[in-house]
């Protein structure tokens, strides 16, 4: 008998109605006319044991215990799932092959990898254990996944990355919340202080957003423009750059701070000749955007719909499991592989068929106009990691069947999917130099020639190309061509602060997190990983702050509470910056790629978790004294106070003590 066991039912039922038929379904599985059988997890079934099941007097929370650091880590069985670990137990048992069907990442390896090591299955059948990797939900997807099963012992390495993740969130989490929470109880304060290697990172980087704007004062600056005429009677702007003379003048952005050098300069140049110091044209071209990743799309809804993280991450699960019009939506690639393109002429096909409101034909019309033989550069099987690009699937027609939220975001997906079938952006992009007057002064230019891909975007969306200067079109000119300078012109300008983070900004920031690390070896690391956690994790580690108190929404922006800033004041920098979770991340990818062993990274987390502790013990009780009351009851009970990962919807109870 071959068992099949998928993350959850949704992909558990994918899979059973791409094998054959009847089939007979019983509680908790699926039996196939052959006797094989597909049952399920449903999300995680098994959890990091609490620490009193380590020791019963690590119920109380004292200085004493700490660090609690388990030598037999041990698994508990979740109390909601208990019934349907029951059924995979014995199914197991019954079981001559099993094939694992988690999700394709490397939390969906350990999901299921945990069962099988916790029903102790032997070691032959472990050995002998396949591995099904379903992207797509569709029956001709399955299928062809069902075709390429792999040896699940190719996966271990991932495994092992997973739970030395879950481990040291654990250990981390669990620690450090119970070290600070007891310290600022005796500071006065009684409510739970949780920290996290996320989470606090990210807190930090709200409150130092927060004060980096109220230190801010603003400051005039002036920009000088030439107005220009050819001798043709063509008319463009020219801006000025000062000279090395001008920087006792100018701010560390080269920005001028003085209103009579400005207008001396304005004065000069009016009415004077203006001769061309140099001049370039060069057509380039822009290729399309890539197809999204979770935190791309993200980002993006938020900036189109203000949608927050979390919404777009519910969205696209119901898109994929219960419409299954999108591919599997965790993904941190942005690629796809090209064996996938065959499947581009049925998925046009099916925007095609779209009949709905006007955002449906819109789709409708982008996909008629799509060149289905075209490959964009998204198709690279070098980029592809364990999941590709977020795509939509044959089933994208359905689209009169979704509610606005999930027609907007789909919207987006199938968008970015059909750019990759269009030209790319042709535009012309001009450079001026000009002397006037002794001064030199420039213009740039950047003329649409053919939109490719950009006729997808509405009209609003269609920005110039280059920076804010940048005019649509510039005259054609040559070196040593005489114009005119019919005036000068001052603009006063004032310097803004940076602007409060919103969900999308939030997003960038956390995934780009090394823009904020000033320390290059930190920063080197931070460019090769995925940043402050992970693709399927993100969306709840802002909400958790949220709920508690950390944070607070102003409109669409978002600032750090009283609380969230008096205990970001209290800790250590290393807790407060991305540096470590940074290195944990570079070192968990090793393991992944089996470059480095989960013994060796637990060590040092064990070793650094001891310097932290002392750190905290050794904190002087005032300085806890200005955090403000708690708004909950103290010590309220919550279902997973700190610990390791879980997984989507039933994951985000667990994400309170995860990379939280």
């Amino acid at each position: 008998m071959i068992l099949y066991i998928a993350e959850k039912p949704s992909l558990a039922r994918a899979i059973a109605a791409a094998l054959p038929s009847p089939q007979k379904k019983e509680d908790g599985c699926i039996w196939l006319p052959n006797g094989d059988c597909v049952s399920w997890c449903i999300g995680h079934l098994l959890e990091q044991a609490e620490p009193h099941q380590y020791n019963p007097a690590y119920k109380s929370w004292s200085m004493d215990h700490l660090p609690i650091i388990p030598t037999d880590w041990q698994w508990q069985e979740k109390a909601n799932t208990k019934k349907q670990l029951g059924v995979l137990k014995k199914l197991i048992k019954k079981a001559t092959v099993l094939v694992h069907a988690g999700d394709p990442d490397r939390e969906g390896q350990l999901l299921v990898d945990e069962v099988l090591h916790y029903t102790k299955v032997p070691a032959q059948k472990l050995k002998a254990t396949q591995r099904l990797l379903v992207n797509d939900l569709t029956p001709s997807a399955v299928n062809k996944a069902l075709q390429n099963l792999r040896p699940n012992n190719e996966f271990s390495a991932l495994s092992r990355s997973a739970l030395g993740r879950a481990r040291a969130d654990w250990l981390f989490g669990l620690n450090l919340t119970r070290a600070y929470t007891i310290k600022g109880r005796q500071a006065g304060y009684q409510g739970v202080l949780s920290i996290g290697r996320v989470q606090t990172p990210v807190l930090g980087l709200v409150v130092a957003r927060d004060k980096e704007r109220e230190a801010f004062v603003a400051k005039n600056f002036y920009q000088v423009w030439a107005h220009i005429q050819t001798p043709q009677g063509a008319v463009f702007q020219a801006k000025w750059l000062p000279s090395e003379a001008c920087l006792p003048y100018m701010d560390e952005e080269n920005r001028v701070l003085s209103l009579p050098l400005a207008n001396n300069v304005a004065q000069r140049i009016t009415d004077k000749a203006a001769t061309v110091a140099d001049a370039h044209y060069k057509q380039k071209k822009q290729a399309a955007p890539l197809p999204y990743s979770l935190s791309a799309l993200q980002i993006d809804a938020a900036k189109a719909y203000s949608l927050s993280a979390q919404q777009v991450l519910d969205t696209c699960q119901t898109l994929y499991e219960r419409h299954q019009m999108i591919t599997y939506p965790r993904s941190d690639c942005r690629y796809l592989p090209t064996q996938q393109h065959k499947d581009a002429p049925a998925i046009i096909a099916a925007l095609t068929r779209i009949d709905s409101d006007s955002l449906g034909k819109t789709l409708q019309q982008g996909a008629l106009n799509a060149d289905a033989k075209r490959k964009s550069k998204a198709w690279n099987d070098k980029q592809v990691t364990a999941h590709h690009a977020i795509i939509p699937t044959t089933q994208a027609h359905k689209v009169a069947s979704l509610s606005k939220t999930e027609a907007l975001v789909f919207s987006l997906i199938a968008r970015q999917y059909l750019m990759q079938f269009y030209p790319d952006y042709d535009y012309l992009a001009s450079y001026i130099k000009l002397d006037i007057a002794g001064g030199v002064f420039e213009a740039k230019g950047n003329t649409p020639l053919s939109l490719g891909w950009k006729a997808l975007l509405p009209v609003k969306n269609k920005p110039q190309d280059g920076d804010e200067d940048s005019q649509a079109e510039l005259p054609k000119l040559k070196k040593g061509d005489a114009l005119w300078c019919t005036k000068g012109e001052v603009k006063e300008k004032v310097t803004t602060p940076p602007a409060m983070f919103t969900d999308a900004t939030l997003l960038a920031a956390m995934t780009g997190i090394s823009r904020f690390v000033s320390n290059k070896d930190i920063r080197a690391i931070l460019k090769e990983t995925d940043g402050l956690g992970t693709e399927a994790t993100r969306a709840s580690i802002i909400e958790l702050l949220f709920k508690r108190g950390f944070l607070a929404r102003q409109g669409k922006a978002i600032q750090a509470t009283q609380t969230g800033r008096a205990f970001i004041d209290c800790l250590p920098e290393q807790l407060v910056t991305p540096d470590m979770t940074a290195q944990w991340e570079s070192i968990l990818n090793r393991i992944s790629l089996g470059e480095t062993s989960y013994q060796v990274f637990m060590d040092d987390l064990a070793a650094n978790l001891h310097h932290l502790l002392k750190a905290s013990k050794d904190i002087p009780t005032h300085a806890l004294q200005n955090l403000p009351a708690p708004s909950k009851k103290a010590f309220a009970r919550r279902k997973s106070p700190q610990g390791s990962n879980s997984k989507r919807t039933t994951r985000a109870r667990k994400t309170t003590r995860s990379k939280s």
